[in-house]
């Protein structure tokens, strides 16, 4: 037995959350009856409606891709742009990604169909550091570095501490290269920093989540996560 929401989540449906506000708007039916009852227990056997829709009850599969700059982090746009499950045409499972990257940003980004699983990753209070390489205008000096690290003020509040390092500098070009290592996943945070600092990014990539890494992958390259890279993710969310 599971609880309904749970279910849910796990059929790629929606997160966890929003699946309990799915159960109390009176929208979830179990075997033909309406349940608004958060964490009520369903077994395999039961048939569960959202919408008067059958949900079906997907193996949860988890990929990572290296996503291409000019890519919406979405499973479809309105304006026909090429988005992440593009590049995984032959899962039948209705994936998404997990949180998003920038259209002009590049990197390591996780799609699944496990509600649960994303919402774990995208969690507020979830510590998974993510590491992003920046080429940025100017050099900035070891006392930006030291804000950047401690923590930027921005529209939205503090950001919490980093770990930022200078990796080079191109006098021709004014232009700089410097890692920073975040827990955080607020829109465009990396970005809205070094601006912040006066230091506006040129190139953005993300190089790894948690122990995930782009190694041997190029652009548009995606492969499915090993069950222990999947059980890490989960335990480093929590830690």
């Amino acid at each position: 037995m599971e609880r309904l929401q749970k279910v849910i989540a796990q059929a790629g449906i929606t997160s966890r959350r929003k699946a309990e506000s799915l159960i109390l708007a009176g929208r979830v039916k179990v075997n033909g009856e309406v349940v608004k009852t958060l964490g009520t227990k369903v077994g395999e056997r039961a048939t569960i409606e959202v919408d008067d829709v059958p949900i079906t009850k997907e193996a949860p599969v988890y990929y990572v891709l290296y996503k291409p700059r000019k890519v919406i982090s979405a499973v479809k746009d309105d304006k026909d742009r090429k988005v992440v499950t593009d590049f995984i045409d032959e899962e039948e499972a209705r994936i998404y990604p997990v949180g998003r990257l920038d259209y002009d940003t590049s990197g390591l980004i996780i799609l699944t169909n496990d509600g649960e699983f994303s919402n774990l990753m995208m969690h507020p209070k979830s510590k998974i550091k993510k590491t992003y390489i920046a080429k940025i205008k100017g050099k900035p000096s070891r006392e930006t570095l030291k804000q950047l690290a401690k923590g930027v003020q921005l529209e939205d509040g503090k950001t919490l501490p980093a770990k930022v390092s200078f990796k080079s500098g191109n006098k021709q070009n004014d232009t700089s290269i410097i890692e920073l290592v975040i827990t955080e996943g607020r829109n465009h945070q990396v970005r809205r920093m070094l601006e912040a600092v006066g230091h506006p990014v040129l190139k953005l990539k993300r190089e790894q989540y948690g122990l995930l890494t782009l190694e041997t992958m190029q652009p548009g390259d995606y492969r499915p996560l090993k069950p222990i890279e999947v059980s890490r993710l989960r335990e480093l969310a929590v830690t």
